[in-house]
């Protein structure tokens, strides 16, 4: 008898949840640090985490078909992909990472379930590498139920379609389009059988994006298919393949929940408290070069004394110099610090620094950037 869909999904969570177990029991004992760069997962439901705060999972469900993937500190990339299933149906897996709580799986630190009506921002960015000769979708998995649950399927699922390749389509039908975060999307809505999914699909490829995910969750609200006392569960990233897909990658992730009430006094905010800050980043590229000049605002109402302003560079960027704050390391998640003459931020008052710096393949923008550990505004 073939386990039923929600018997698999138990399943795969189960899987997962014990893997990442005797993962970190081993780290314990033979003293192996926190670092999971560059690690290789080829269990069907193997996950890891990364930067101490996302879950990274192979999530392999639809095929018995090997589908490795490399997870960086970034990231991670499909390295094989073995296998394929009918595109009338449903995918093969889903590698992703994400914030919160999957199937018993929860990130480390994450403030996820939420309610909905407790959250007044949940700032996320991403940046994609695509691949042809595949066919898949690079997307959004934002899950919602009447509960706070921490595992077994939500009753509905945002699905936020950045990019499809290949005869492939979402769950249900067209119902019409709207406008969402400052963009046009197609909307799909329909049910899998096991919950309702909401689907906005971009009209073009999108290779990165920083947007609020509470924009597409009132969307749901507005239609019917959640309530303002609802919980956001988990935030996901990754892609669906149906055929093939090694060197699809996620190049870098971000993801915070900002819940109500006001900034603790001399800070800039806290990662539970509203934004209060936002980054206007312009570059000046040229073949195998760029340049990129970082101005943070301070958008709160207390003074900032002392700043660090974290960001991820894309795969393959590397900082050669910079100027007004000491950027490190060269590559990958990198914080700029303040230099002496620039360490103070009044409330509306602005700061600048900037960098040189070496890329190769395509080039692309960070996806997301935060203020002394909160996560600010993109302009």
């Amino acid at each position: 008898m073939q386990p039923s869909p929600h018997q698999v999904r138990r399943m795969r969570a189960l899987c997962g949840a014990l893997l990442t177990t005797l993962v970190a029991l081993a780290a314990l004992l033979t003293g192996a640090t926190a670092s999971h760069a560059d690690t290789t997962i080829c269990e069907e439901f193997g996950s890891t985490t990364i930067q101490g705060r996302y879950v990274v999972q192979n999530n392999r469900w639809g095929t018995s078909a090997t589908q490795c993937i490399s997870v960086t500190n970034s990231g991670f990339r499909i390295t094989q992909a073995d296998g394929s299933v009918p595109t009338n149906g449903a995918p093969k897996s889903y590698p992703s990472v994400y914030n919160g709580c999957h199937y018993t799986n929860c990130s480390p630190g994450t403030n996820l379930p939420a309610q909905l009506s407790s959250i007044s921002s949940a700032p996320s960015g991403i940046s994609y590498s695509y691949v042809s000769g595949a066919a898949y979708d690079a997307a959004y998995d934002i899950w919602l139920d009447p509960t706070p649950r921490k595992d077994g399927v939500n009753r509905t699922e945002i699905m936020i379609w950045f990019n499809r390749v290949g005869s492939v389509q979402p769950v249900g039908s067209v119902v019409g389009s709207a406008t969402v975060g400052g963009r046009q999307w197609q909307v799909w809505s329909g049910n899998n059988g096991g919950n309702d999914v909401l689907s906005f699909v971009a009209p073009s490829a999108i290779d990165s994006w920083n947007f609020d995910v509470m924009d597409f969750v009132r969307q749901a609200v507005s239609r019917g298919l959640a309530q303002n006392n609802w919980y956001l569960t988990s935030i996901q990233a990754g892609f669906e393949p149906w055929q093939n897909g090694a060197g699809l990658a996620v190049n870098s992730f971000s993801s915070s929940v900002n819940l109500g009430g006001g900034s603790t006094p001399g800070d800039p905010g806290t990662p539970g408290g509203p934004v209060a800050c936002k980054v206007a980043y312009g570059t000046s590229v040229w073949q195998d070069g760029f340049t990129a000049d970082v101005a943070v605002t301070n958008t709160g109402s207390a003074p900032v004394d002392g700043w660090k302003v974290a960001f991820t560079l894309p795969s393959g960027q590397r900082i050669t110099n910079a100027w007004n704050a000491t950027v490190s390391p060269a590559s990958g998640a990198v914080t700029a610090t303040n230099a002496a003459h620039n360490a103070s931020i009044a409330p509306g008052g602005q700061v600048s620094f900037g960098f040189q710096g070496t890329y190769s393949g395509s080039f692309a923008k960070p996806a997301a950037f935060s203020l002394n550990g909160m996560s600010c505004t993109v302009a």
